[in-house]
């Protein structure tokens, strides 16, 4: 791989399941929550902490090492991420304690989202302003499959061979994938070598407020995620009432789905490329306001027309709601990133982390304000919610097109 000339299709592949291996770590605990409560002797609701530890990392590496990538030379920085990541990894697979289970889950947070965010950052560093968005496209696309098969997978490594075994497998595919990426990457020169720790925040400060690119984008992005979060935090509970009463297994198998949704998104890049952002902007808007329609018809398949098993009814809507949601929340997403990749070639590593600022305020309050919603008005309410911000999401975009050129 060199910066500037055209990346080939396995240079990009390569980047992608880099960023998938270091992502799928930040998030495939989630399942392994009432095995780890019973092999270190916490209640379900002390388990919550080892959430919490995990995204406080990535909230670290945001503001930190992620920015950092500016000031060093990327190659050699990945090179160190990925080795103390595995690592991390191999310390939570041996985990004795519940005090280093939870250092260990700080840290998958902190150095899965650094690699990740910092292959992004190289991905769009490497690549000629012309095909920039398909090959952030690509490596964008391997961070979402990678969250989504983490859920999936972590869950049937474990029923197999115990959660232990999740980590370890997890070590090894970062390193076999980290080693397929930096052995191939040129010498990457630190575009600000001069800048320390306190002026990279400044500046992440600065860009956040003068930037109008970032700041509309970010926003989109917001409403964006807090539309994910809304959706995969209201599903499981929805799924397992008494009306559908279905497994953990086969929620968790909805992600398999979404990544269809996600990998389908990944022409957005190209159409970028040749000029269509603003309408895969409008477009994904559009489509993610009708997966809320679809996925809110969910409670009339619940009892549909008489001589149709409600499955007959209900998997198909479930399916074709989770593709749309997942594949128009994607095709945003790299469109907003082919947006801030463009607003200062020296400046990746604090964009993308400014950017993924906004990430984690649009899943935060997706989560905490989907449960509400689903307590207080059952499904319906939750697809109303989710709805209202995906048209706040449309609304924004309709207002300020005019703001920004593709």
């Amino acid at each position: 791989m060199t910066p500037g000339p055209k990346l080939t299709s396995r240079d990009t592949t390569r980047l992608a399941a880099a960023a998938a291996a270091a992502v799928a770590n930040v998030y495939s605990n989630q399942p392994l929550l009432e095995l780890l409560a019973s092999r270190f002797s916490l209640s379900l609701a002390a388990t919550g902490w080892i959430v919490t530890v995990t995204q406080l990392g990535s909230l670290v590496a945001l503001l930190t090492l992620v920015p950092a990538g500016d000031r060093h030379d990327r190659r050699r920085l990945l090179l160190r991420l990925a080795a103390a990541l595995v690592l991390v990894l191999l310390v939570c697979a041996a985990s004795p304690s519940t005090t280093i289970l939870l250092l260990a889950m700080f840290g998958l947070g902190l150095l899965g989202t650094a690699m990740t965010q910092s292959v992004i950052a190289t991905a769009a560093s490497l690549s000629a302003p012309a095909e920039r968005g398909r090959v952030v496209g690509a490596a964008q696309s391997g961070v979402v499959v990678g969250i989504l098969l983490a859920r999936a997978l972590a869950g049937v490594i474990a029923d197999l061979a115990g959660w232990r075994a999740v980590y370890l497998a997890s070590a090894g595919l970062v390193a076999v994938a980290a080693w397929a990426v930096i052995r191939k990457l040129p010498p990457m020169p630190p575009t600000n070598p001069g800048l320390g720790q306190r002026q990279l925040l400044h500046s992440m400060v600065s860009l956040l407020r003068h930037s109008r690119v970032l700041q509309i984008r970010g926003l989109l992005g917001l409403l964006v995620f807090a539309a994910f979060g809304i959706f995969w935090s209201a599903i499981a509970l929805y799924l397992r009432s008494p009306a559908f009463g279905l497994s953990h297994s086969a929620i968790g198998a909805l992600g398999l789905v979404g990544a269809v949704g996600a990998l389908a998104a990944n022409r957005a890049g190209h159409l970028a490329d040749r000029g269509l952002a603003p309408q895969v902007t409008g477009g994904g808007f559009a489509l993610l306001l009708a997966s809320w329609a679809i996925l809110a018809l969910l409670e009339w398949a619940r009892d549909p027309t008489p001589g149709f098993p409600p499955a007959m009814v209900t998997l198909p809507l479930l399916i074709a709601g989770v593709i749309v949601l997942d594949m128009a929340g994607q095709a945003i997403h790299v469109t907003n990133q082919w947006y801030i990749s463009r607003i200062d070639p020296a400046a990746q590593g604090r964009l993308v982390a400014c950017y993924m600022l906004f990430y984690a305020a649009g899943i935060g309050s997706g989560a905490a304000t989907a449960t509400f919603a689903f307590e207080l008005g059952g499904w319906l309410a939750v697809c109303v919610l989710g709805a209202v911000v995906s048209a706040s999401g449309l609304a924004l975009w309709l207002g300020t097109r005019q703001q920004l050129t593709a």
